[in-house]
């Protein structure tokens, strides 16, 4: 699991490196670069369970929660074949990891993830894919957070 002090921090960072980053290909190149950065899932944990729906590359979210009801907290992996869409996954998951699961469930992704400007810029494919990412991770939270 993640540090829990600072559960945020890391998606904090990103958006501050995002806002010195003047142009789309830079901001591109970063986003892969976090991508590099994702540990791959073993293939155990690629199978049509963890596999999202709704993208145009092949994704895969696997939550990991520690504890239980709305105080849980929460962690994922993922990994995709499309190392931009890897890069996204790295995202989510410096915005979600460690959060409660309640937290999870409540977190205005679209605002957050807007402060980075990658809509703009995504295909309409990729954005769908990432709605369907968060989509999957906030289900996995609720779920958590019922018990």
């Amino acid at each position: 699991m993640p540090d829990t002090a600072a559960p945020g921090r890391a998606f904090e960072e990103i958006a501050e490196a995002f806002a010195f980053l003047d142009d789309w290909e830079d901001r591109y190149r970063h986003v892969i670069e976090l991508g590099r950065t994702l540990a791959p899932l073993p293939a155990e944990l690629r199978v049509p369970a963890t596999k999202v729906a709704g993208c145009a590359s092949q994704v895969w979210i696997h939550p990991a929660v520690e504890g239980t009801g709305p105080a849980a907290r929460f962690d994922f992996r993922g990994d995709s074949d499309a190392m931009i869409v890897r890069g996204l996954i790295a995202i989510l998951h410096a915005l979600y990891a460690g959060r409660t699961v309640a937290e999870v469930a409540g977190l205005d992704a679209a605002a957050a993830l807007g402060r980075l400007r990658l809509a703009e810029h995504l295909s309409s494919q990729r954005s769908n894919g990432l709605r369907a990412m968060v989509g999957r991770i906030r289900d996995h939270a609720r779920a958590a957070a019922a018990g």
